[in-house]
């Protein structure tokens, strides 16, 4: 496996949502895809909400959330420094230093970096992969992100349950074909399942992702809301895909930082 500083990537630029926000990425390293999109969008925050993105990657997630909430205050934890580093660039071109903070470190090590229930919502794209599964891809930074190599559901569900102050919310959308052991482990973490959203490629295919909402120390009830289709029978954006790309593309006019 190839680590990132052998490569010395180039780094692209990269405008989304109308050019609402600017990114740089690395070329041929970690991109983020329309999943980051569909679980920023589906994230509800209060107003003057503390929350944290755990494995913020570049920061797409975290950032489009700062946005969509101008009263909130955002916290991104990554393990790769080097995307972390990407991340705290991608902050400064937005124009958010005042409301959002890039710390390098891990789910796991929580513990020893923030106070406890210090949170009102955790929001995460997880590795989808276990690691054993599949092929894993010759770079490193690809294939921690994409692979349970340095971080599992179960560790950022652990992190979740520290970090949450009560009554707390948690935001994650994870393969379908896992939902029971998401489930599962949002209960053994005492988050239970409140909002979720199936989510299929088109019209002829299984559920690709499920989008789920938690509360902690919540009471039973899972609200499950209308499907989500990404692709219309020409593999163009659906109508649904397109109304939450212009939503997203208009943030609050007090928006920045």
């Amino acid at each position: 496996m190839k680590a990132f500083d052998d490569l010395k990537m180039e780094e692209t630029l990269d405008e989304i949502l109308n050019g609402g926000l600017r990114f740089f990425q690395k070329k041929k390293g970690y991109r983020f895809s329309i999943d980051s999109i569909l679980i920023a969008h589906f994230a509800s925050l209060k107003k003057r909400a503390k929350f944290m993105d755990i494995g913020c990657g570049s920061g797409v997630i975290l950032l489009i959330a700062a946005k969509r909430f101008p009263g909130a205050g955002g916290v991104g934890l990554e393990i790769q420094e080097d995307l972390a580093a990407l991340a705290s660039k991608n902050v400064q071109i937005n124009h958010l230093e005042n409301r959002v903070d890039i710390i390098h470190g891990s789910a796991q090590n929580v513990k020893n970096i923030f106070v406890e229930r210090s949170f009102n919502s955790v929001i995460f794209n997880p590795p989808y992969r276990k690691l054993n599964s599949g092929r894993t891809n010759p770079l490193e930074e690809k294939a921690i992100a994409r692979h349970e190599i340095k971080g599992s559901l179960k560790d950022f569900l652990q992190a979740a349950k520290y970090l949450l102050k009560p009554a707390g919310t948690v935001f994650t959308i994870y393969p379908a074909k896992r939902l029971v052991e998401l489930m599962c482990l949002f209960r053994e973490n005492g988050i239970e399942p409140k909002r979720m959203k199936l989510v299929f490629s088109d019209t002829s295919s299984d559920a690709e992702f499920a989008l789920v909402e938690g509360k902690k120390g919540s009471r039973e009830e899972l609200k499950l809301e209308p499907s989500l289709i990404i692709y219309d029978r020409n593999r163009k954006y659906s109508t649904a895909m397109n109304d939450i790309f212009n939503e997203l593309s208009h943030f609050p006019a007090d928006g920045g930082g």
